[in-house]
């Protein structure tokens, strides 16, 4: 079988940034609180949902307050991810390519489980994917390589013959301790230099570049 690829979500596949942020402000707005620029809210990105809004909302770290912003989060970003998310130029031909070629495909994102759902079914609609998981109760998130080894599980693929490929030091950190195969994306949220400082020796600066390397 055809090594595994599994993909990060946010700054991976889809450029969501201008989503977040804007569903992180009027959270943030709507509270009272101070709002962000794009360039900061991209430094919350990548622990999940509640650490973006923890980070948001510093100094603020009451656990009832904080319930309260990621329920008014969810309920807007329901409402409005649709229309700041997009795939990266370049990640359709990949996927339909290494669809064709037949390797099994996966994503596995710190996102809410139902949102990293929702958003893959509508911006990729014509790639099968094994398995799409999202954070959720009963599965560490990434950095622990719990959810990796369950798409692993699911694939009928060992570990080794996995590929991670994410744009963050969590998503080398993870294909590190699940015994993956990391590739490193420099188009995302993560600058070159900290993945470079974090141990990444594979990285690629266009989707294009990864079909040599997964054959």
């Amino acid at each position: 079988m055809k090594p595994c690829l599994i993909f990060d979500l946010d700054g991976t596949l889809v450029d969501s940034l201008s989503g977040i942020a804007g569903s992180l402000n009027r959270t943030l707005s709507a509270h009272g609180l101070p709002v962000h620029s794009e360039t900061m809210v991209r430094s919350f990105v990548g622990d999940g949902l509640r650490m973006l809004v923890q980070r948001g909302a510093h100094p603020i770290s009451d656990p009832a307050h904080i319930d309260a912003l990621v329920s008014f989060f969810k309920k807007d970003y329901e409402a409005s991810w649709a229309s700041g998310t997009r795939a990266y130029p370049g990640i359709h031909n990949l996927l339909d390519e290494l669809q064709k070629s037949g390797h099994p495909l996966a994503v596995l994102s710190n996102k809410t489980h139902d949102f990293t759902v929702a958003m893959v079914q509508a911006v990729f609609p014509n790639i099968h994917f094994t398995k799409v998981l999202g954070q959720q109760d009963g599965v560490r998130h990434k950095p622990h390589p719990a959810g990796a080894f369950l798409i692993a599980q699911t694939a009928g693929v060992d570990p080794e013959n996995c590929y991670l490929i994410g744009d963050s030091t969590i998503d080398l950190e993870t294909a590190n301790n699940a015994d993956m195969k990391p590739i490193c994306v420099t188009w995302g949220y993560h600058d070159r230099a900290k993945l470079l400082e974090a141990g990444a020796t594979v990285l690629i600066d266009h989707p294009s570049e990864l079909p040599a390397l997964v054959i």
